[in-house]
This record gives C-alpha cells, sequence and structure tokens, in this order.
C-alpha cells in the first residue's frame, strides 16, 4: 500500500489524514481505525479522527497521557509495532485497557514516526474472527503504511489540528448496485420475521411491518431513537451490552427478551461496517442468549457511563501528586462529562484552600480561595456536612437554594462533590459549564461515587506531598546548592530521581575547588530510591569532602571512606568514582569503587570511556584497595561523569548505550554545557519516565592560550 507522502492541493492535513486513514482501514480489512497525535507540551495523545465505531465509545480514550498503559502509548514510546492478538492477551498485557473493551478482537498498534518528531500512532482493531498472530507480511503492511501516513504530516506546510472530540471518517465499502427501495421493502414485509436496522450508533434507521408488530410500536415512533431507550422492557444494560459487543467485535450476537405480557422475541444483530442488521424471531419460551453465535460470549457489563467510571477508577489509582489529580480531571473527568472547568479544593483550618484548578481567571481563582465551610452559605459546605453532591443547572437555581452566595466566575453550572474518606472531609470539587446543564440520572450516578474515587486520591496525594516536601527538603540539604568556580574548568550538571516513589534517591555528584589549579570531581550512587538511600548519600559525600579537602590521594580519599562505611554497615550497596584534576599540568588521577568509567573526549578525537581498575562498592569490604589510574587532561577536553540511570534502560543493553552515549558525545557541540547535558538526558529518556535516578557531571577544560 502507498499513502500519498504530500496531501493535494484541494485537502487540508486534516483531510488528508483523515482519507489516509480509511484507506489504512480499508486495505487492511480492519474494522476500526482510529489516529492519535500527540499532543505537546501536555505529553498527551489525542485521539484526532476514528473509523467504524461511535465517537462516544471512545470517551474514556480520546486523550491519554503518553505514559498511559495502552498498545498505542506502548508503540510510540518503543517505536514499534504492537500487536494483541486476542481478548485474552489484552487481559495480561493491558489489563485497565482490558476492563473498559472486554470485548473479542484483534488490535495493532503502530507509530507515527517522522523525520523530525514523533507525531503520534494509529489503532487498529479487526473483527474476532481474525487469527490471534498477525503475519509477516501484515505487519509489514501495517508499519510501511504508518509511515506514509508519518511522511504525509512531515510533508503538510501546517500541522494537523487537535479538535475536542475525534472526526468520525467514513469507510467507503463496495456494495452490489441499488435496487428499487419498494421492492427490497415489499420483500421484507412478506416474510413472517421482523427486520430491523441499526446505524453504528445505535439508532433504528429501517424497520419493517413484522418488526413493528412483534415490537408493538409503529415504525414512526422507533425511527430515529435508540430501542433500549425506546422500547421500556429492552431498557437493560444487558440488551445495550450486546449492541457494544457486535459493534466492537463485528461478530454475530444473539439473544432473546420477554414482551410483557408472555412474548419471547430473540434478536439476532449482523453487523458490518455500515451498521447492524437485525432479524427478529417469536417463540414460545426464552431462547438461548448466545443461540447461534457459535461461541461463548464474555458475561454481560455495565455499559455506557459506567464504563467511564471503570475507566476513571483505574486512572485514579496511578495518580501520585496532587498535580497528577488535577492533571487528570482536566485532561479526562472534564471532557467524559462535558465540563469547562473544576475547582479541587483542601480543607484547611474550617476553609477551603484551592489545590488545582481549571478554566477560572486567576481574579477568580483568588476571590474564591479560601472561602469558609458555612453549610448554611456555601454548598461545598452544606455537600460536606451531609455528604451528598449537589447540582445546579443554571444559575438561578443555585441562587434559589444558596442566594448569599456571590457570582464571582460567570459559570452557569455546577457539580459540587464533596470528597469524604470515613466520614472525615478532605475537600470539595467542583466541576462547571460556561452554560446552563441538566444533570442526567446516569450523570449523577457516576459522579456520585466518582466523588469517593476522587477523596481517596487526593487523601493519598496529599500524604505524597507532605512526604515528598520534606524529602526535597532533605535531597537539597545533601546535594551541593552550587558548583565552586574553577578557573580554566567550565562545569554543568543534572540530578533526576527516578520518576517512581518519593522523588528521592542516593546519586550524588560534588566539584571540589583543591587550589588555584586542582580540583576534584566526585560522582556516586547509593542503591535504591528512600530516606536511607538519601541518607547514606549524605554521609558518603560529607565523608570524600573531608577526605579531600584534607589532601589526601584519589586512593585514599575512596579507601578512607569505604572503611567509615564499613563501621557502619549500610545494607545498601554504594559505588563511586573520584577524579583530581590537575589543570596546570594537564592530567588527571582517578579511582573507582565499582562504579562505570567516565567518557573522555578530547579537543580533537573520539569520545571513548576512561579504562581504570575499579575496587569493590563501598562499605563491602573494610580492607579493600582502590587501585589509581592516571592519564593526560589535554586543553579544550570534555569529561563526562554520569550514574547508570544514564544508560541502564530496559530491555537494552547497558554497553551498547554506553556505545551510542560516546558517539552521541563526540558528535556533539560541546560549547554549551548546559545545553549538553540537557541533550544528554533527552536522548537517554527521550519521553521521561526514567525508572532509575540519575546524575550527570559535565567537565571541559580551558583551551590553550595562544
Amino acid at each position: 500500500m502507498r499513502l500519498r507522502a504530500r496531501p493535494r492541493g484541494d485537502l487540508s492535513v486534516d483531510d488528508a489524514l483523515d482519507a489516509a486513514l480509511a484507506d489504512l482501514v480499508r486495505r487492511t480489512g480492519a474494522a476500526i481505525g482510529g489516529a492519535y497525535l500527540i499532543e505537546e507540551p501536555a505529553a498527551l495523545l489525542r485521539l484526532v479522527a476514528l473509523c467504524g465505531l461511535p465517537v462516544d465509545f471512545t470517551a474514556p480514550w480520546q486523550r491519554l497521557p503518553l505514559t498511559a498503559p495502552v498498545p498505542v502509548a506502548d508503540a510510540i514510546e518503543e517505536d514499534r509495532l504492537v500487536w494483541v492478538g486476542s481478548q485474552d492477551e489484552m487481559a495480561r498485557r493491558y489489563p485497565r485497557a482490558a476492563t473498559v473493551l472486554p470485548y473479542p478482537f484483534a488490535l495493532a498498534a503502530a507509530p507515527l514516526r517522522g523525520m523530525r518528531r514523533r507525531w503520534g500512532g494509529v489503532v487498529l482493531m479487526w473483527p474476532a474472527d481474525h487469527p490471534p498472530r498477525a503475519t509477516a507480511r501484515e505487519r509489514h503492511h501495517i508499519t510501511a503504511s504508518a509511515r506514509s501516513l508519518a511522511r504525509l504530516l512531515d510533508d503538510s506546510p501546517v500541522p494537523p489540528a487537535l479538535p475536542e472530540r475525534p472526526r468520525a471518517v467514513a469507510v467507503d465499502s463496495q456494495r452490489h448496485p441499488a435496487q428499487t427501495a419498494k421492492a427490497a421493502v415489499d420483500f421484507l414485509d412478506r416474510i413472517p420475521e421482523g427486520a430491523l436496522a441499526l446505524d453504528l450508533e445505535g439508532r433504528v434507521t429501517f424497520m419493517s411491518a413484522p418488526a413493528a408488530r412483534l415490537l408493538g410500536r409503529d415504525a414512526d415512533r422507533l425511527l430515529g431513537t435508540r430501542p433500549w431507550q425506546s422500547l421500556p422492557w429492552l431498557d437493560d444494560l444487558r440488551y445495550e451490552e450486546r449492541y457494544r459487543l457486535a459493534v466492537v467485535s463485528r461478530a454475530p450476537v444473539s439473544f432473546s427478551a420477554l414482551r410483557p405480557p408472555d412474548q419471547w422475541l430473540t434478536f439476532h444483530l449482523h453487523p458490518d461496517a455500515s451498521g447492524i442488521s437485525v432479524r427478529i424471531t417469536a417463540g414460545e419460551e426464552e431462547a438461548s442468549a448466545d443461540a447461534g453465535s457459535g461461541r461463548a460470549e464474555p458475561a454481560p457489563t455495565t455499559p455506557g457511563r459506567l464504563y467511564q467510571l471503570v475507566h476513571l477508577a483505574a486512572a485514579l489509582t496511578e495518580t501520585v501528586t496532587t498535580r497528577d489529580l488535577v492533571a487528570l480531571i482536566a485532561d479526562q473527568i472534564l471532557p467524559a462529562f462535558g465540563a469547562q472547568g473544576f475547582l479541587l479544593s483542601i480543607t484547611e483550618a474550617g476553609r477551603l484552600r484551592i489545590a488545582g484548578q481549571h478554566g477560572y481567571s486567576a481574579e477568580a481563582v483568588e476571590r474564591l480561595d479560601a472561602l469558609p465551610l458555612d453549610t448554611g452559605v456555601t454548598p461545598s459546605g452544606q455537600v460536606l456536612a451531609s455528604g451528598v453532591p449537589a447540582f445546579f443547572a443554571s444559575p438561578a437555581e443555585l441562587a434559589g437554594n444558596y442566594p448569599r452566595v456571590p457570582q464571582i466566575s460567570g459559570k452557569q453550572a455546577w457539580a459540587y462533590l464533596p470528597l469524604i474518606i470515613s466520614g472525615r472531609p478532605v475537600g470539595t470539587c467542583v466541576l462547571s459549564y460556561e452554560h446552563p446543564h441538566v444533570f442526567t440520572a446516569d450523570e449523577r450516578a457516576v459522579l456520585t461515587p466518582l466523588s469517593g474515587l476522587l477523596a481517596q486520591a487526593l487523601d493519598r496525594a496529599r500524604l505524597y506531598d507532605t512526604q515528598h516536601h520534606l524529602v526535597h527538603q532533605l535531597q537539597q540539604a545533601l546535594l551541593p546548592r552550587s558548583l565552586p568556580t574553577v578557573p580554566g574548568l567550565t562545569v554543568a550538571a543534572r540530578y533526576l530521581p527516578a520518576g517512581h516513589g518519593i522523588d528521592v534517591g542516593g546519586d550524588f555528584y560534588d566539584l571540589l575547588r583543591l587550589d588555584d589549579t586542582c580540583a576534584a570531581a566526585v560522582i556516586g550512587d547509593v542503591e535504591g530510591h528512600s530516606m536511607a538511600a538519601a541518607a547514606l548519600m549524605g554521609q558518603v559525600r560529607t565523608a570524600i569532602h573531608a577526605h579531600a579537602t584534607a589532601g589526601a590521594a584519589p586512593d585514599q580519599v575512596i579507601a578512607r571512606t569505604n572503611r567509615l562505611l564499613a563501621d557502619l554497615t549500610p545494607d545498601l550497596l554504594v559505588t563511586c568514582l573520584y577524579l583530581h584534576l590537575d589543570l596546570a599540568r594537564q592530567e588527571l588521577t582517578l579511582a573507582g569503587a565499582g562504579h562505570v568509567p567516565p567518557l573522555l573526549r578530547p579537543a580533537a578525537g573520539r569520545a571513548h570511556p576512561l579504562s581504570l581498575d575499579p575496587g569493590p562498592p563501598l562499605g563491602v569490604d573494610a580492607c579493600a584497595r582502590y587501585p589509581l589510574t592516571r592519564g593526560p587532561l589535554p586543553a579544550g577536553s570534555v569529561l563526562a561523569l554520569y550514574t547508570d540511570g544514564l544508560v541502564e534502560r530496559p530491555g537494552t543493553d547497558p554497553g551498547h548505550a554506553t556505545a551510542g552515549l560516546a558517539e552521541h558525545l563526540a558528535r556533539a557541540d560541546v560549547g554549551d554545557l548546559e545545553r549538553l547535558v540537557d541533550d544528554l538526558v533527552q536522548r537517554a529518556w527521550p519521553a521521561g519516565g526514567h525508572t532509575d535516578d540519575l546524575a550527570v557531571l559535565l567537565l571541559r577544560t580551558g583551551r590553550p592560550r595562544a
């Protein structure tokens, strides 16, 4: 398959993207397709175009964090095709996604990587009868098509749009030449079975006369409606779930329902890309729910809004900080309920302090912050006292219940959610709308339990934030606030804690000015990400500093620090590297304790790891010896000291990563070390989310004077 690398002159980039997606779906035989684009700088994935599925089905998936545990995010992060061949495989590999899509299908996700940037990814889904394994030809076809689509985006003079709702894209299919409509209707009216047609949104588009007789409702009262909404005896979540199963799996589905008082009807659903044909038969008794399907179907689960609750509950379990929670509310909860703003407030000393917001002006936030918890004056106070959410569809309704509440924000409708844990109020979450909004029964039914989930997430986040603040202060106290100025030496350093845990660890670095022409550079790594690791790091750094400034040689600095740690009997391993730099003689001397060697890039030449004979990690053997390594340090050289978090990444070989780091350093512009150190970190972890602490210390010696 070949996609046009450049949009036609009469097509915008959005139209060209939609056409390419439709072509990809049609040519691969997929039933469903979607295109995601990366939304910068928020690091989100936005679903921009969708084929073969109602847009409302995708509410939980329209905006996703780039690090979300879903196939398309993995495909983009790992730059490869991700194939999920069955529902069981989806449940094993992506359990969170499987809870929201409990249907049989095969799925492929491929990255859209252009020449200069990552654009996003595409997702394709096939019916349940697709083989669980993709052929090599099929995989090549998908990846080649994705590359062509990325080239189309590369060549566009303007970037594609990021719509609030994905665009519904039609996939044209070959049909038989049209026959007369009257002949078709006459045929269907003459057979005893009922014929019903639904579009992919579930609305009735055609109904035969026998179907009207069996359903007990005239066609003009059912056309354009959804059967489970217009026929009370079909108003059961199990029946709507069968429709969803047919749409997603593209497989025939059957079920039986009792039309009062005693008439059993069996519905046979036959889906394709344009809609669902329904055959209705009458029976004397209840038929098997799976009649004619030829396979076991999953037990019915709650559809609609409750799927959103399951998805949001899973997402809330992954929030760590209050900032994470605020971002999740803005990115996922607001779009799910069509709201435009929110206020997340925390109870403190009888007042509500705003911890996060979206959609409010700075002036409004200032006036709404720290309002008193007066149950007779504010809805927030009342919902916290009663534990029951309050919904106001218009300003008049709010004023009628709370006449003393000031109209500050200009919002037109509100949902006040109390955040309470075991009877203890922790705060409120207010969803707001820019226009009057009548809250439906299903919205209220989902928002009520959602408030409990938000309360738990907020309480957990506040505990984490408090702990993080303490350990961050400890970390800042242990790491150097600034590095000393050493004549003839330019320095840049970075420390980044792991992307999980309490954001504190044991990696450390230091630069000591020993005299006018000599300096010492230190880097080390204490095992783990904890308070204990940070405290031990502080002890090691202090010991090295003391011995170095007392004039000890590099091997003695390491040996004496080792004896101190052996006396402390720590439970954590510590690696360390100590370099003595003699700038006048252009020499360096180093000793290592189990640490990765530094990289040296001469002013002219390739970058390479320095060869050294390191001793064991600190604290393992009190009598250990740490051999010295000496070498030249020409003017204009760059030294890169780093911890293993820069080169050790899941699924990669550290040796290859180190070689790649050296090659990159050799080609890099070393004129700006601050930019270079950021570039090295970005190259190692392009999407962030590093799983280990990392520290980097770059040193550049002065060039010889003319």
